[in-house]
């Protein structure tokens, strides 16, 4: 029995047996007693974080995965959580524990984990896994590329982003049609924001929204006093900030 990847779910299995125990590797597994791996398919990565002294669960929206993984890996039949990772409470299976995610993720919502990442992050210490090689590259970009963005700054504000390595499309059951990319990022240890975590979130959401503007225009409706637009800061767009200038522009912003 194999199982048949279905394009509604952005399904490509991994069928490289290296790279799977590659990235299985990429986590230091120190901290935390549990990891979580999202879209686990037909188990290629499963198998290589079962060998690891870590209690795997694993998170599945395919009932015919969910089957397969049943019947193939039963030591891991009752950590085998069948729901959708954007709309679960992971609560409910780690409580307050932390835990590292990792995964081959499916394209189609591979920024949307990112984003629920980071709303969990105080129980995330690290996070690994596969993207499409420009959103990994996005992801893990610094200030002055042509790709850094919304994602760049918010992730790297919390995490340490690193792009670790690409994958060729051959190695997938059916291939995409682009390379992919696996990265690491470690949660900033004692990293608290100082400011409103809301408003900085609103910031370079805002000025991203338009990024060949100035922030000067594209943060118009914060209404800013005419001191602080005077700030030089105002005259860069905002691929020019580091993540750390975009923290103590919205610290101004609150502050005015």
């Amino acid at each position: 029995m194999s199982v048949k990847a279905k394009k509604h779910l952005g399904q490509h299995f991994l069928k490289d047996e290296n790279i799977a125990q590659k990235i299985a590797d990429t986590l230091s597994y120190n901290g935390y007693n549990h990891v979580l791996e999202i879209g686990p398919g037909m188990g290629v990565l499963t198998k290589y974080l079962l060998e690891k002294d870590i209690t795997t669960h694993v998170i599945e929206i395919d009932t015919e995965s969910v089957d397969y993984l049943k019947a193939n890996y039963l030591n891991l039949a009752n950590r085998i959580i069948e729901q959708d990772f954007l709309k679960y409470d992971l609560k409910t299976v780690f409580k307050d524990d932390p835990f590292a995610i990792i995964g081959n993720f499916p394209y189609n919502i591979s920024s949307q984990i990112v984003f629920k990442l980071l709303e969990i992050r105080q129980q995330v210490p690290e996070f690994s896994g596969m993207f499409q090689k420009e959103v990994a590259l996005r992801i893990c970009s610094k200030e002055g590329s042509k790709v850094y963005g919304i994602l760049s700054v918010l992730t790297q504000a919390f995490y340490d982003a690193e792009y670790l390595f690409t994958v060729p499309p051959s190695v997938f059951n059916p291939p995409p049609k682009v390379d992919s990319g696996v990265l690491l990022l470690k949660r900033k240890d004692n990293f608290t924001l100082p400011c409103s975590e809301s408003l900085f979130f609103k910031v370079v959401k805002t000025s991203f929204q338009q990024r060949r503007k100035t922030l000067r225009n594209s943060l118009k409706t914060f209404n800013l006093s005419d001191n602080l637009k005077a700030n030089v800061i105002f005259d860069k767009r905002p691929e020019q900030l580091s993540v750390a200038e975009f923290i103590e522009l919205t610290s101004r912003i609150e502050n005015d």
